[in-house]
């Protein structure tokens, strides 16, 4: 039998994991009421599919700063704890394992989910994507740079967020650090200009991440938290690569080494960036040759990609976005070679059971 099978177990840090399969975190848009609350609807959604060796949450906002999407839940009131609690009891009877992700949005938000105000960034600069707020699609605007004192609350809302979800009873944390979001707007030199010691240089540009990790470690097992990265990014959500993007993922992944995390959750390229000096076509075969834990890598995998990158060896779990989304019960469905379901993209951010709850699961 082949040892790194994708169905085998896997021990990570210490949690057992029962595959070596990742459902990946994916913005659902279901908590459509008042406060933001994960309910008992997202409990059903995430304990369908609690047959993977771990869930990763959708993101969820680590403050009303944080918000850049419409109807997603947060992680930072009493009400959205104990509505997470639904989702991590209801996953951990099934035997599952669950990590939230926690996020914030920086740049790609807009004044309709702040009261009117600017959202936060490290810089003023328009990204220039396209937000979901209550009246649909807006585009983005010119954030306000964050204050030092800014930063350092932020720094505060990732601490208390981390100590929330583990009141929440999730296995673990993962930091959101990927997709143009407000870690990678600090790493990058197009959406950061500042002149402190938080811009410029890249050990500078990496400082927020690092400050946030030091404060973690006064209050969560750092084994129980992981990082999702994007590190060939480019002409989206945005961010570029730049000639200095391969130099600061180097330095950021060889300094996590010294961090003894659970995994860094890593992304291949959405583009074609093989022509791209300042690109790494092959993210998780370059990673490896300088990241000690576990590597989970994720984008556009099927059962047979997957199983290749982990027999390679580049990678150790595999995450899987819209395949569990459509199909809660992935695992078996691999096992079994039983076709899957087709995603309904209509139903991915509306509310309510459809296209979210009900995908039909295969009966034998």
């Amino acid at each position: 039998m082949d040892t790194n099978s994708l169905f085998d177990n896997y021990n990570l840090n210490g949690l057992q994991l029962n595959n070596k399969m990742v459902m990946a975190p994916m913005t659902r848009s279901r908590s459509n009421n008042p406060e933001n609350v994960a309910t008992a609807l997202t409990a059903e959604y995430y304990v369908q599919r609690a047959t993977s060796g771990l869930i990763i949450t959708e993101g969820t906002f680590v403050s009303s700063e944080a918000v850049g999407v419409v109807n997603v839940p947060g992680i930072y009131s009493k009400a959205q704890i104990e509505g997470w609690k639904l989702t991590t009891t209801a996953v951990h009877e099934k035997d599952g394992k669950i990590f939230a992700q926690l996020w914030h949005t920086g740049a790609n938000s807009h004044p309709d989910l702040h009261g009117g105000d600017l959202p936060l960034a490290p810089s003023a600069i328009n990204p220039n994507v396209k937000v979901f707020t209550a009246e649909g699609f807006k585009d983005s605007v010119m954030p306000k740079e964050m204050s030092l004192e800014d930063i350092k609350q932020t720094i505060a809302d990732f601490k208390q967020g981390a100590i929330n979800a583990f009141e929440a009873n999730f296995d673990g944390i993962e930091l959101h650090a990927a997709n143009g979001y407000l870690f990678q707007q600090f790493f990058s030199k197009n959406s950061n200009t500042r002149t402190d010691s938080y811009g410029g240089s890249v050990e500078n540009r990496s400082r927020f991440l690092f400050k946030v990790l030091e404060e973690l470690k006064q209050v969560v097992d750092l084994a129980r938290v992981g990082i999702r990265f994007n590190p060939s990014l480019h002409g989206m959500m945005g961010i570029n690569v730049d000639d200095e993007t391969i130099e600061l993922y180097d330095y950021i992944t060889n300094r996590l080494n010294a961090y003894g995390l659970a995994y860094i959750h890593l992304l291949e390229p959405f583009t074609d960036v093989s022509a791209n000096q300042n690109a790494i076509p092959q993210v998780a075969k370059h990673f490896r040759k300088i990241y000690n834990g576990t590597i989970i890598i994720n984008n556009g995998f099927n059962k047979e990609k997957a199983t290749k990158i982990i027999n390679d060896g580049d990678a150790d779990l595999v995450s899987f976005g819209v395949p569990f989304l459509a199909n809660p019960d992935l695992v078996e469905r691999y096992k079994t070679d039983v076709p899957l379901n087709t995603p309904d993209q209509a139903t991915f951010y509306t509310p309510g059971e459809k296209g979210y709850t009900d995908y039909p699961i295969f009966n034998h």
